[in-house]
């Protein structure tokens, strides 16, 4: 019964690592910094949405190899709908003690981009994160505890990592406290339990500091069941007004994930070097659109 978890793990680990720098892996040096800037923000676009608030939120974006690959898109429709300042500091194979302060000779995450850091400097009204919840020793500061060693182990630190993250990031924001909004990941083939409770962590942690969790990967998922994974789904109504989002368009479908890659949503090749996704993906588009949604209505 283990081999084909096996199989899927060590495919799954290959993949995060798609996104990142094999050449520059957790046992040598750090991945490359993002593509886009993590200091400059972002101009919003001359005409934005009617929907847009009254004041224009400050937004900052964290993540894994998922938000490397959403960062692009996230930032145009923040900027469009919420006229938004954004900034974007994802990293590839990350997980949530890469943002940590005090990590950073085990961390895949630069001082200058650790999450209280870029809070004090920056001054964000939202700090978006996003992170699938790297199960594998594929980042030095988890101290090799991984989902299929240990799995209470795993969850524990997960937690005990992400209320640290949530206690930094509001002592940095002091009186300008920012919202913290968690993403809700998407199915997992190989793991569904696991991210069930990874999301619902993220949940409690919304609830207990008065934050906010986005369902974003309830928007990839088959209405029937949040926790399925599928590779395609019925086109929605902006999908097929705007053909290159739907895929399949004779079948009334559209693909999620390609072929060879169960985990991201950009329906290009993954490279050696981090950087946004290149082409139209509609499953990045509906997160990003998802997440862009969750702050609109909390920004008022």
């Amino acid at each position: 019964m283990r081999g084909p978890w096996i199989v899927g793990v060590l495919l799954a680990g290959l993949l995060l690592g798609a996104c990142g720098d094999p050449s520059s892996g957790p046992d040598t040096s750090p991945p490359s910094a993002p593509e886009v800037s993590t200091t400059t923000h972002q101009r919003a676009p001359a005409s934005p949405s009617p929907r847009a608030p009254a004041k224009a939120p400050r937004v900052l974006y964290l993540g894994d190899s998922l938000a490397m690959e959403n960062q692009k898109v996230l930032g145009q429709e923040l900027r469009r709908d919420l006229r938004a300042k954004y900034t974007s500091a994802p990293y590839s194979g990350t997980t949530l003690c890469d943002y940590l302060e005090g990590t950073a000779e085990r961390s895949l995450v630069p001082a200058r981009d650790k999450a209280a850091a870029l809070v004090r400097s920056l001054r964000p009204d939202f700090v978006v994160l996003q992170f699938w919840g790297n199960a594998w020793d594929f980042t030095w500061c988890m101290d090799k505890i991984t989902y299929d060693g240990s799995r209470e182990r795993y969850f524990k630190r997960y937690e005990a990592d992400a209320r640290r993250l949530v206690e930094q990031i509001t002592t940095a924001g002091g009186a300008r406290r920012p919202r913290i909004v968690w993403v809700l990941q998407g199915p997992d083939p190989i793991t569904p339990d696991r991210v069930r409770r990874v999301n619902g962590l993220y949940q409690r942690l919304a609830a207990d500091s008065d934050d906010i969790a986005a369902d974003a990967g309830g928007t990839v998922s088959p209405g029937s069941d949040r926790y399925t994974w599928t590779q395609h789904l019925p086109c929605t109504a902006y999908e097929r007004a705007h053909p290159d989002y739907c895929t399949q368009p004779g079948r009334d479908r559209t693909a999620l994930h390609r072929d060879d890659d169960y985990l991201h949503f950009c329906l290009a090749p993954t490279t050696s070097t981090p950087k946004p996704c290149p082409v139209r993906s509609p499953g990045i588009l509906r997160i990003a659109r998802e997440i862009t949604k969750t702050i609109r209505q909390s920004a008022g």
